[in-house]
């Protein structure tokens, strides 16, 4: 049986985590979870709703060394509880907080005080880390099935262990580094990023979630140097919008959605660091790395390489258990079928062809978004053609100092006239979720809503 350890710290006093500007020491850490693990409830399937990320890290090594499986959906709607209560009926919730899905859920409450045995001030050095078999399966993320109920995918140990400390090396953080998530743990980048990645290179995670640009400033400004910030397009442009000085960080990874080149230089410049975007999917996890400023090609963590078969385009190698498909536009920019470097394109799902016309919903957003004035904003596909066969975007904007005809001119400017929205929906906001995301559903639902409003306006 091969094992890797749960953690990569070499000392008892070396520093795990950060919560409100104390130090969490790893003897701490190892504490803390052996009793929660001996105090979790029967269930092999454990929902981690911890909002407190060094809680949920508690809990999710403590569901590890007790042979326990997180289940990771995208959404914790009642709905989604559900379905995870389809998938797995002995499933359980492990809760920091008051929690009302109105469903029938067996709920184990994070420990608020713990009495942990007096270390040793002698064996500072003597670790007695768990060892994890590398086939063991510690989660499972989802991606949406046809009928309905979300797809499992198996995250084992061993994979993800050599997925995050590539991912360490390519963007070179070490043990000095203390990691700072806007991302939620329980989304497959915050996972990584967040928890993983500090974890299995001796590195320290930061315990808050901080979502306005003034508290990320503040926790920020609170960590010691060297200190990363992990963080999407969606907060980094909430950030830059603040004329306030923005605190010096060494390193700044993004995900979730493909960043300008502009946003990027921008976000270099006003923190003072380098800024890398990763990419992945539910499927792999992360996939490959590359440094906006310098160019739009990515390059494949180390040992990962893809493979074009015909139409379909293949991940393998690496941290990557077995060859896996992969739904994006990719272009390979290597000689010959297989290569470590690419271009993205973007999901063949958000494809639009128009009149015989072909673009992306991921450009046409670029340009929206590059519009001065333009806060955030999304195309949308139309749910089906229209009577004569030709389907309509439409697009949600938050510009509040521009009104639809010179939007609409602006955009003139930068796509050809086919492709412009219609209708041009202007709202206060755009239903992000905690990752930046844009939930499908809700999203046209806003979309009809405001469609339906619109059309009963007077002229």
């Amino acid at each position: 049986m091969s094992t890797l350890p749960l953690i990569a710290h070499r000392r008892r006093d070396a520093v795990v985590a950060w919560r409100g500007g104390t130090p969490v020491s790893v003897s701490q850490f190892l504490g803390e979870v052996e009793h929660v693990a001996g105090q979790l409830p029967p269930g092999r399937h454990v929902l981690n709703l911890c909002g407190d990320r060094y809680r949920f890290t508690v809990a999710l090594a403590a569901c590890i060394v007790s042979g326990r499986i997180s289940l990771l959906p995208s959404t914790h709607t009642p709905e989604t509880v559900r379905q995870m209560q389809q998938i797995a009926p002995d499933v359980f919730c492990i809760v920091d907080q008051g929690v009302g899905f109105g469903v029938d859920l067996p709920i184990f409450r994070y420990p608020e005080s713990m009495t942990l045995p007096a270390a040793d001030p002698a064996a500072v050095s003597n670790i007695n880390c768990p060892e994890i078999d590398c086939a063991q399966v510690i989660a499972q993320v989802f991606t949406s099935g046809s009928t309905g109920l979300p797809v499992p995918h198996v995250k084992r140990w061993g994979s993800l262990v050599r997925s995050v400390r590539a991912e360490a090396e390519r963007l070179g953080i070490g043990g000095a580094h203390a990691i700072l998530g806007t991302v939620p743990p329980q989304h497959m980048y915050g996972l990584e990023s967040t928890v993983l990645m500090p974890l299995q290179c001796g590195a320290a995670l930061h315990a808050g979630r901080p979502f306005y640009p003034a508290d990320i400033c503040a926790a920020l400004a609170n960590l010691p140097r060297p200190r990363m910030l992990v963080t999407t397009p969606f907060h980094l442009r909430a950030l830059l919008t603040d004329p306030a000085t923005l605190p010096a960080v060494d390193q700044l990874l993004s995900a979730t959605a493909p960043l300008s080149q502009d946003l990027a230089n921008e976000a270099e410049s006003r923190f003072g660091a380098p800024l890398h975007e990763i990419y992945g999917c539910t499927e792999t996890g992360q996939l490959a790395t590359r440094r906006t400023t310098t160019g739009a090609e990515w390059q494949t963590l180390p040992a990962v390489h893809l493979r074009r078969e015909g139409q379909t385009l293949w991940a393998e190698g690496g941290h990557i258990d077995s060859p896996t498909g992969l739904s994006d536009v990719i272009e390979l920019t290597g000689d010959g079928p297989v290569s470590t470097t690419f271009l993205l394109h973007g999901r063949h799902a958000d494809l639009v062809n128009i009149a015989g016309k072909r673009t992306s919903l991921a450009y046409l957003n670029h340009q929206l978004n590059a519009i001065p004035g333009v806060a955030d904003g999304v195309f949308l596909l139309p749910r089906e053609d229209g009577p004569d066969g030709i389907g309509r975007l439409s697009a949600l904007v938050v510009a509040p100092g521009l009104t639809p005809a010179a939007l609409t001119q602006a955009l003139r400017k930068r796509i050809d006239p086919v492709f412009l929205p219609r209708p041009l929906l202007f709202v206060e906001a755009l239903p992000r979720n905690a990752t930046g995301k844009l939930p499908g559903q809700i999203t046209q639902d806003l979309l009809a809503t405001l469609s339906q409003s619109a059309t009963r306006e007077p002229a």
